[in-house]
């Protein structure tokens, strides 16, 4: 009967650490939290890099998250929508681009105030957007000496 308590105790056991593993990651990747704040669209030429739960960040500051990535078929460019954090409130000449972390780095999504005294309310479009910058076709026109001079 020993064997048979010993199994027991190393199989809950077990169970026990693959819980506290589930809850972290769950935790740590904020699934199934509440993730409040207003909604914002932007429209942007390209969006390379961009996936639902990427960062929206100002000045480096995490604030929000993309929440939904779409294609607008009747003008070609790809619409996002993200969520902004209660209490952060936007002027509604802000701008938003698409920035990289570096070389080996992801993308995120940035946004640069603006100074207007008017903010965004939930639901808008941020109009003033960049999309991203394709670091292999700026490292093949540097090769190729394809630039202005």
């Amino acid at each position: 009967m020993s064997a048979v308590r010993t199994e027991t105790f190393v199989g809950a056991a077990v169970v026990a650490v693959a819980a506290g593993f589930l809850l972290y990651g769950a935790q740590f990747s904020n699934v199934g939290g509440d993730t409040g704040g207003y909604g914002l669209t932007a429209s942007f030429r390209s969006i390379e890099g961009i996936s639902v739960g990427t960062d929206v960040r100002l000045a480096g500051v995490k604030i929000g998250t993309v929440t939904d990535v779409d294609l607008d078929p009747a003008t070609f460019r790809a619409t996002t929508t993200f969520n902004v954090a209660n209490g952060i409130e936007l002027p509604d000449d802000s701008a938003v681009v698409i920035s990289s972390e570096g070389l080996l780095g992801g993308n995120f999504v940035e946004i640069l105030p603006g100074g207007s005294p008017f903010n965004f309310e939930a639901g808008d479009e941020i109009e003033d957007t960049q999309g991203s910058v394709s670091l292999i076709s700026l490292l093949l026109k540097f090769v190729s000496g394809s630039g202005e001079s």
